[in-house]
């Protein structure tokens, strides 16, 4: 049988080790899925309910895998649907391979059905890498270019394909004018470490701090030992960006938690009374959370020069692979003798705690929002896998969930899109099948398309070797996060047109296609319903009716801020009364040690 360009194309994935591709068809692909049947579906075809989220799949399974993701959609609309998925993995820098369908090259600026200028669509969110494929032997070079450049930029490329090309018998490069060759797949990636004299730089500054902080994120993964090392000698604390939440167990004495609107009060303290700040692999955005200029001396280290000395006034700058700088930076630390900065944080992390516990015991309508996490931090597996989506259910997932070694947890971190954390569980489980997942997730982004997903994880299910997939809805019939920015940030009262959704049973939903549905309305089943999920021999689905009205209070609530919220109380808010009073409750866990009613 004559190879096809579509077979070839599934050969070379398979010379990758891409085991599945996260996908929708169409006709603009299907030469593509014509290949994926003579090919008995190696790598797999993972059918998505909507293109967006077969990129978000793929997105999930780059970031718990460190291997590239593929999504893959056809001409025009599908090809379109992918964009919100790509430009989650762009801003949160995991390497994607997107491969699209494109109309027949006959037919190409005709104005066709589906026909879109797709180089010109995708030029931004794969600016590293965007090719149209027109002749067989263009296609090993753009491919494999495609993968080296996610890998080496970490990032989203696209690979274009007319469709009738698909169909057409493969030919190889040949070795003349104008042809190019490819490289088998496989590369060595450098470990790279600044300059001695850098280095020696950023020790001197460190040195001579009194009151050292570091923060870290995704870029220190690699790193926990050597962070955890230089904490030790410095006697720092470590604050977390959210995407390097899971970079450092928080039940280390010393790490604060997150850091920002969403961070905790030991974090924005340590951040506030520093000298000196140690930034590792954090692209961070919100300098108003870090030192005040000039207060604190600073040294970043970053893989990407591109994104370093940008947030924060820093004097030293390195350049390089995080664990390999640390290992060349310890050897020049002296160790702090005076440990009372780090006993200060330290006691301010274990008040903390006890606030974080005291607040998620607080009475609510049903159920207190906080208290779901609370009780998660108390049953979750060592080596689970957690995902959160956006919204205000972001909040108790930044601020209560207790990580520990071993955990890995993600969310869209710089794009903070809804939707992603029910997807982002599916990667991970085709990533870890063997690991058990947990989807933190509101009800406006479940009714955006979780649901849907739903169906995706009752039929692969089989598949994974540890069913637990467990999707945990915060029900509240609110787009919550967005009814305390209105309050918040601009003084109106919650508006029910735009902010109130329509009421939605999704454990009954959830057993409707198979899986496991939980109901949950008093506070006391909590523990019960995660048992549950947990011992369960299939995906879950946690429906939990949670109060809209336990406000998402700031590590440091402003002036403004609490002028605006009782602006929109004035103003006629439509639970003026029950906010109030359930966000007097909430605060007061911080001033009353011991009491949580």
């Amino acid at each position: 049988m004559t190879e096809t360009v579509g077979d070839y194309l599934l050969s070379r994935l398979r010379d990758w080790g891409v085991e599945q591709v996260f996908a929708y068809p169409g006709d603009g692909i299907n030469g593509l899925v014509a290949s994926f049947g003579k090919a008995d579906n190696q790598p797999r075809f993972v059918q998505a309910r909507h293109e967006e989220m077969a990129a978000f799949s793929a997105v999930g399974y780059a970031k718990f895998s460190g291997a590239v993701g593929v999504c893959m959609a056809t001409s025009g609309p599908g090809a379109i649907h992918l964009l919100n998925g790509l430009y989650d993995a762009k801003l949160d820098h995991v390497p994607v391979v997107a491969i699209v369908g494109q109309t027949a090259r006959t037919a190409m600026g005709g104005s066709y059905q589906q026909e879109v200028e797709l180089q010109a669509l995708y030029r931004d969110v794969a600016n590293e890498y965007c090719i149209e494929v027109n002749v067989a032997e263009q296609l090993p070079n753009a491919l494999d270019r495609a993968f080296r450049v996610a890998q080496a930029s970490r990032t989203p490329t696209a690979l274009i394909i007319p469709a009738d090309l698909q169909e057409e018998p493969y030919e190889p490069p040949q070795h003349a004018f104008k042809q190019m060759p490819s490289s088998p797949p496989g590369t060595a990636w450098p470990n790279p470490v600044p300059p001695e004299p850098a280095i020696t730089e950023a020790a001197d500054v460190l040195n001579a701090g009194e009151k050292v902080a570091i923060l870290v994120g995704q870029g220190a993964r690699g790193a926990v030992d050597e962070v955890r090392q230089v904490a030790e000698l410095t006697g720092a604390g470590v604050a977390k960006a959210l995407l390097g939440k899971d970079v450092l167990a928080d039940d280390l004495p010393y790490v604060t938690g997150a850091i920002g609107l969403l961070g905790t009060r030991p974090s924005y303290e340590m951040m506030r009374d520093c000298d000196t700040l140690l930034i590792v692999g954090s692209n961070f955005p919100y300098s108003q959370f870090l030192p005040e200029y000039g207060q604190a001396r600073a040294v970043q280290i970053d893989i990407d020069g591109r994104f370093i000395g940008m947030r924060y006034p820093t004097e030293v700058n390195l350049v390089g692979d995080a664990a390999a700088t640390l290992r060349a930076l310890l050897p020049k630390l002296n160790r702090t003798e005076n440990r009372s900065w780090r006993e200060k944080i330290e006691k301010n992390v274990a008040d903390w705690w006890t606030t974080m516990d005291q607040q998620a015991e607080v009475d609510a309508k049903p159920v207190n929002p906080m208290r779901i996490v609370h009780e998660l931090s108390k049953q979750i597996p060592g080596n689970a896998m957690v995902t959160a989506d956006s919204g205000s259910s972001t909040n108790w997932y930044a601020r209560n969930l207790r990580i520990r070694e071993g955990i890995r947890s993600t969310l869209s971190g710089t794009l903070a899109t809804m939707g992603p954390g029910v997807p982002y569980a599916i990667g991970a489980k085709f990533a870890h099948p063997d690991r058990p997942a947990i989807a933190l997730v509101g009800d406006g982004a479940m009714q955006m398309n979780g649901m849907a997903e739903l169906i995706t994880i009752a039929r692969y299910q089989g598949l994974w070797t540890d069913p637990r997939c467990i999707i945990c809805v915060f029900h509240n019939n609110d787009l919550n996060q967005v009814t305390w920015e209105l309050r918040a940030m601009g003084g109106a009262p919650k508006f029910e047109e735009s902010q109130s959704l329509p009421d939605v049973d999704y454990a009954g939903f959830a057993r409707s296609v198979g899986l496991e549905g939980v109901n949950v309305d008093e506070p006391g089943d909590l523990a019960s319903a995660w048992r549950t999920a947990f011992a369960a021999d299939r995906p879950t689905v946690l429906d939990v009716r949670c109060d809209a009205e336990v406000p998402p209070i700031p590590p440091h609530a402003t002036f403004e801020q609490m002028k605006s919220v009782t602006e929109s109380v004035l103003k006629g808010d439509p639970e003026a009364f029950h906010l109030m009073f359930q966000g007097a409750k909430t605060k007061l866990q911080e001033f009353l040690p011991g009491r949580s009613r």
